[in-house]
């Protein structure tokens, strides 16, 4: 899937993934590829990202909105 996180200054990441976890505003969740279309709050905490080749990434936000659809996560940080 691809993924792309902005905060308001700038593109933070721009890629694909194979999951991501992320701190919802009711508790913790992941996506995965083909999930099924979402808009959540996140609140303040960590975004793990696993890439295709296994990598992990972390990035810290402090709250935002995340949007998936057809196989595209697109993440509005603060």
């Amino acid at each position: 899937m691809t993924v792309e996180i902005i905060d308001p200054d700038k593109t933070i990441f721009k890629g694909e993934a194979e999951l991501i976890q992320l701190p919802g505003k009711d508790g913790s969740f992941e996506v995965l590829n083909n999930h099924a279309p979402l808009i959540a709050v996140l609140k303040a905490g960590k975004v793990k990202l696993v890439d295709k080749s296994k990598n992990i990434e972390f990035f810290e936000i402090k709250g935002g909105v995340i949007e998936v659809l057809r196989n595209k996560v697109l993440i509005l940080a603060e």
